[in-house]
């Protein structure tokens, strides 16, 4: 009986200039995604750091950044900033959880450049926060601050860790009123993508998120 090859999936493009990484099992299944900016790639979370997502990265031109949503997504950053030379942004909540690396760490906002920003969505943990792009009509990277349900709709994501609830809800609404139709077209999340259906992302961001009942989602129990 010949054995399967337990070579790593290559990262997929979801978007144009957006991959995502395939789940890795440190940081509980989460899915990490690589911006491409020319010299400015942008890492969003941290992949498995394996061979096949060490070359991949390097053949498309290494990491300049890599931004952590939560403190579950650290997994393997010292490693990573340690072979890619990367700097790495993290709410100032989050980052005591990383000493002794090289940070950038913000309170609220932070501009990474002129059409990519992150700010602060606390709630899922205290220093949860989102990853903002401009391009392909507005793409807002979540964390697991706001995640796809079984219907693929954006919905904030309520468990026994959760931080705490009625701010999340709070972040939520700050989103809402952030942004627009216009604005926000697509959500990146950092978990449930096998709710996607091979779609990789959350389209109609912004009109998804304008038909949540934040009231009731208020009341939501935990997910066991």
């Amino acid at each position: 009986m010949k054995q399967q090859n337990s070579v790593s999936k290559q990262p997929k493009p979801v978007l144009e200039n957006i991959l995502a990484f395939p789940p890795n099992r440190e940081t509980l299944g989460a899915t990490a995604y690589l911006i491409v900016e020319n010299q400015t790639n942008i890492l969003v979370d941290c992949p498995a750091w394996d061979e096949t997502n060490q070359t991949f990265l390097r053949e498309h031109g290494g990491v300049r950044l890599l931004f952590l949503t939560h403190r579950g997504a650290i997994a393997k950053a010292r490693e990573i900033q340690e072979a890619t030379g990367c700097d790495i942004l993290i709410q100032e909540q989050e980052a005591y959880l990383l000493p002794g690396l090289q940070l950038t760490v913000f309170e609220r906002e932070f501009a990474v450049s002129d059409r990519t920003c992150a700010f602060w969505t606390p709630g899922h943990s205290p220093g949860s926060s989102c990853l903002y792009d401009t391009g392909n009509g507005g793409v807002l990277f979540s964390g697991r601050h706001l995640l796809p349900n079984r219907e693929a709709a954006p919905v904030p994501h309520r468990t026994a860790k959760t931080f705490h609830w009625p701010r999340q809800i709070n972040s939520v609404k700050s989103i809402v009123d952030r942004f627009s139709p216009s604005t926000l077209e697509y959500i990146c999340p950092a978990a449930n993508t096998g709710f996607l259906r091979g779609k990789g992302l959350i389209d109609r961001a912004f009109e998804q998120l304008t038909n949540l009942d934040l009231a009731v989602c208020l009341h939501s129990k935990p997910d066991t």
